[in-house]
């Protein structure tokens, strides 16, 4: 994808912790990932990692669209952390392009040790090259590490966020 910054290096990006690498994910990757997803109370009740099937699919998809980039870090043959970049083009702030960032996981094993910090620097390095003038994201409320993590690298609490779940039609 271009404008994506796929190798890891670039200026004014802390480097990895040590043995860490992160890259576009891969579809031997998934299962992984959904672990992740599913490592914690909120993604506990969400995520079955029993079936892969319709994570397959949204791979796939992610795969296909040039403004969506799931990242892995990876230490060995491990993956030790995710998140999603969505650029989205716009027309308010001034037509300004911005990236939201979604599904960020670190394993258990590897929070404090940097690894968090460094992927949402690699994702707000990925934002800059794409043209992003903006970055945000969401967080649930119930989540209030995560939100003195997101805190502490610089981000404001300056919206209420609204979801309504759609039912599927049978």
């Amino acid at each position: 994808m271009a404008g994506t910054g796929e190798e890891q290096g670039h200026t004014g990006e802390p480097s990895p912790p040590e043995g860490v690498e992160v890259r576009r994910a891969e579809a031997r990757d998934l299962p992984e990932i959904v672990a992740l997803l599913a490592d914690d109370p909120l993604g506990a009740g969400r995520e079955d990692a029993s079936d892969l099937a319709p994570y397959r699919a949204a791979f796939a998809e992610i795969g296909a669209d040039p403004n969506q980039f799931l990242a892995v870090a990876v230490r060995g043959d491990r993956v030790v952390g995710t998140l999603q970049v969505t650029f989205i083009p716009g027309l308010s702030r001034g037509a300004a392009k911005r990236a939201q960032i979604e599904a960020v996981r670190v394993h258990r094993n590897e929070r404090g040790s940097g690894l968090g910090g460094h992927l949402m620097a690699w994702a707000e390095a990925r934002a800059r090259e794409a043209g992003c003038a903006l970055v945000q994201l969401t967080s649930d409320r119930t989540r209030p590490d995560a939100h003195r993590f997101y805190e502490r690298l610089g981000y404001t609490p300056g919206h209420i966020g609204f979801k309504k779940p759609l039912p599927t039609s049978d």
